[in-house]
């Protein structure tokens, strides 16, 4: 049948010439911008994909920009300590000088004395103005705040780390479980009495005379004592010499000279030890115990072999704690404690040190430390919070240091300025290198700190993350991407249907003409 009110032919050319101008269109948008995905309608599914690893690619990229800005300023801070301890070196150098008094004349000293003051007014100087676009570095700033210390139970507490996750503090519990020990020995001095003793001699002196090999972590001294010489005097030789040797003696009770004497190591710890050899054949009633089981002194009974044995060497105990549920690392009166959430450093009062008796101490970290975001989400599992202490003078070298009038004081580097406790004009060389040694210690320690933060977790850090960033945007380019191979023949085929509509469309269009040969 021939009809002129509806082509239907022109129309079905009309529709694929729509549907081919569509594709051209489609595969011109895809190769000016390069793009497989140019809106929702063209993937909705690929769409939510790509846009969610594009928004991980960008986290990630940021994570290897802050990864690569904290180690910038690991550099800065550690490019500043480098200098602070080129200065205490220097120091250490200055005191073993001046403690060669012999060769040196008191105007040298005074000398050295001032180039002391000097360097470490400068070392509190750099303190004060290491900084980082504005971020001060090593004042303190970047430490952690503490709250409720008790100190008298904790001496020192120094927070390297710590994770605070989800919670405003952190709080440490710290419970002694093994008491930190002195190395020490027991001789008695019950002679006038005690059946051993034949003929019996006077109480608290010396049945004959006798030489002793003192011993300690310090060094060795021998000394001779005569027949007759009191145990206090025996006590107060050893002392003369105890910066030598690491050891000193005193009565087991003050109030009762057949007690007998204690000799003690200056320290605490496994790594101090009491030796006292009694050297010749002369003075063969001199002996010496130790405690069995590291027993307190209270006990002492030098008759029962449950208690005591005869030995002439005795080793210090470490503290042993546990710190919030988890064993700590003792070293003499310190704690460390290391976990993933915890890296913390105690040093413990020697009375709670030394009594086990379910007392806890107790503190909080309450803020501070400086917090690096090192992955693309924003959590705690991808953060990392280290703390960098003040290193000023009256921070820096803290020591326990043995008092000549008796006692201890925890001494810090301002103390070898002059006017100080420890300045060359008091003499004091053997606490002011104790105090330098522990300063450059702490440098060293805090350096290597941030140096394996730096190697081991920035740098691993960035790598870790550039290979993600090149998997994610394989992902993304996979999806999201247009083939221009692909794309290239689509479009001659798109091109080629639509001239091909064009002219069928045309051919469609003339078919309605044919009627007028009906008409004659």
């Amino acid at each position: 049948m021939t009809r002129i009110n509806s082509n239907i032919a022109s129309l079905t050319a009309q529709a694929n010439l729509n549907r081919a101008n569509t594709d051209l269109n489609i595969r011109l948008q895809r190769l000016s911008t390069g793009l497989k995905i140019n809106r929702g309608a063209d993937d909705p599914a690929g769409l939510i994909t790509t846009e969610r690893l594009r928004a991980e690619l960008r986290g990630v990229e940021q994570s290897v920009r802050n990864s690569e800005r904290a180690s910038n300023v690991i550099a800065t801070t550690e490019g500043a300590l480098a200098e602070v301890s080129e200065l205490l070196n220097s120091i250490k150098a200055l005191v073993v000088e001046a403690a060669n008094a012999g060769a040196f004349s008191p105007e040298e000293v005074q000398a050295n004395q001032l180039q002391i003051d000097s360097a470490i007014d400068s070392i509190t100087r750099i303190s004060n103005t290491a900084s980082f676009a504005g971020l001060k570095l090593l004042d303190g700033g970047l430490g952690y705040t503490l709250s409720g210390v008790n100190s008298t139970q904790i001496i020192q507490a120094q927070v390297n780390a710590a994770n605070f996750l989800d919670r405003a503090t952190v709080d440490i519990d710290v419970e002694v479980v093994a008491s930190a020990q002195q190395a020490q020995l027991f001789t008695r001095g019950d002679y006038s009495s005690n059946p051993p003793f034949n003929p019996p001699g006077v109480d608290g002196q010396l049945l004959s005379s006798v030489t002793l090999e003192i011993a300690g972590n310090q060094g060795v001294q021998v000394l001779t004592f005569i027949s007759g010489a009191s145990l206090d005097d025996v006590a107060s030789a050893i002392n003369a010499v105890a910066g030598s040797t690491g050891v000193r003696a005193e009565r087991v009770s003050a109030a009762d000279i057949t007690s007998g004497l204690r000799f003690f190591s200056n320290e605490y710890g496994s790594e101090s030890f009491v030796s006292v050899q009694k050297l010749g054949n002369s003075g063969n009633f001199f002996d010496t115990v130790r405690l069995l089981n590291d027993g307190p002194a209270a006990v002492l009974d030098y008759t029962n072999p449950a208690i005591v044995e005869s030995a002439n060497r005795d080793d210090g105990l470490d503290v042993s704690a546990i710190v919030n549920g988890a064993l700590a690392s003792g070293r003499g009166l310190a704690l460390s404690i290391r976990t993933g959430v915890l890296d913390l450093e105690l040093l413990l009062e020697e009375a709670f040190a030394t009594t086990v008796n379910g007392t806890q101490s107790s503190f909080s970290i309450t803020g501070g430390g400086s917090l690096f975001q090192l992955g693309p989400q924003v959590n705690a599992a991808q953060q990392v919070n280290i703390g960098v202490q003040s290193i000023a003078d009256s921070r820096l070298g803290g020591t326990l240091v043995n008092l000549t009038a008796g006692g201890t004081e925890f001494q810090f580097l301002q103390s070898l300025k002059s006017g100080g406790p420890n300045s060359l004009k008091e003499r004091n060389f053997l606490a002011a290198s104790d105090i330098i040694d522990s300063s450059i210690d702490e440098i060293s320690t805090l350096r290597g700190r941030l140096g394996a933060f730096e190697r081991n977790t920035l740098q691993t850090n960035i790598r870790s993350q550039q290979t993600a960033i090149e998997n994610v945007t394989s992902a993304v380019s996979v999806i999201r991407d247009a083939d221009f191979a692909v794309e290239t023949s689509q479009l001659t085929r798109a091109q080629i249907l639509t001239q091909a509509g064009n002219s069928v469309l045309a051919l469609a269009n003339q078919q309605a003409q044919s009627v007028l040969q009906l008409l004659g």
